[in-house]
């Protein structure tokens, strides 16, 4: 099968398409051939192995997994062992090993059943961030109704979920993005967009929760634009140097707590249940995923590319 391959930790230029063996079913796991495939920036990370602590799991010298990526949507080929839920020519999206290829293989438990209303490409585009922004707005905003939520990152791919999802519970939401996005940010249903160019956050507050999937301000500064009795919830590792990258504040928020004020810092997982949960809110027409560009498998690295210099609107997906 064909896929696209690093053996070495770096930029963009580490990635080629190769052909390699096609992966086989565990127990418990399904193998799927792959239609689309959504882009992370977890997948830039896994690429260049920064933040260093990361290595940790993922290998310090060199991926143990070398094909990228984790959001897939696709067709059931074959099932492992001790399978139930899933059988051959099914419809699913959700989170495989490796989906930047023909076929990957993927654990039931992160997947879910992709209606024939969802196009393969709108359930690539679901996963990662669809199920970080769930958990950001209702496990740790623990969001509802009339509520004042601003959303930092407003027009990228988990920020344009946190929107839809905040406003469908019920909030007022403010978005913070660049000038280009504004009016996307808008059309989700945010009630004021700030332009973080020409505009700063502190003139519009306080807010009951913060989501900040941006990862470049202080902690300190998020503090106190939140009410005394506000959520800050800070999402992903970016930004915050090189080797811990935004755990850095993450650990700020768990060891510096104030009184009534609560800042939490998100680590996501996916599964079967988030994935279903996230298509209610699509059935409704409340939740959609916002597609910025397809490309094709072999232009892994310029959708990589477009997604690190902060282009994208929503979110790119690769097409197999």
């Amino acid at each position: 099968m064909k896929a696209i391959v690093h053996d070495e930790y770096g930029p963009v230029e580490v990635l080629s398409l190769r052909e390699i063996e096609s992966p086989t079913p565990g127990p418990g796991e399904v193998l799927i051939g792959v239609h689309a495939a959504g882009v992370n920036p977890a997948d830039w990370h896994l690429m260049t192995g920064v933040p260093y602590l990361a290595r940790l799991a993922f290998g310090l010298r060199r991926p143990k997994n070398p094909v990228r990526g984790a959001d897939v949507a696709g067709v059931v080929q074959s099932v492992g062992p001790a399978v139930t839920g899933f059988r051959v020519g099914d419809r699913v999206f959700g989170v495989a090993k490796g989906s930047f290829a023909q076929y990957a293989v993927a654990a039931v438990g992160s997947l879910a059943h992709l209606p024939e209303s969802l196009s393969f490409v709108q359930g690539a585009a679901i996963p990662l961030a669809g199920c970080t922004a769930l958990h950001a707005v209702r496990d740790a905003g623990l969001v509802s109704a009339g509520q004042r939520v601003l959303v930092i990152g407003a027009g990228g791919g988990i920020g344009t979920f946190v929107v839809q999802l905040a406003v469908a519970l019920g909030a007022t939401v403010t978005g913070v993005c660049s000038t280009s996005k504004l009016e996307l940010v808008r059309s989700l249903g945010a009630e004021t967009v700030i332009d973080y160019t020409v505009d700063d956050i502190t003139g519009h507050l306080p807010f009951d929760v913060i989501i900040d999937t941006a990862g470049n301000r202080p902690l300190s500064l998020l503090r106190s634009t939140a009410t005394p009795q506000g959520r800050v919830v800070i999402v992903g590792a970016e930004g915050g140097g090189n080797f811990a990258g935004n755990t850095g504040r993450q650990l700020q928020a768990l060891l510096t707590p104030r009184a009534r004020q609560r800042a939490i810092g998100l680590f996501s997982t996916e599964s079967t249940a988030d994935l279903e949960s996230l298509l209610e809110f699509v059935a409704t027409g409340s939740v959609r995923p916002v597609i910025d560009r397809e490309y094709p498998l072999a232009e892994a690295a310029a959708a990589i590319t477009r997604m690190t210099d902060g282009l994208a609107h929503g979110k790119i997906v690769l097409t197999v």
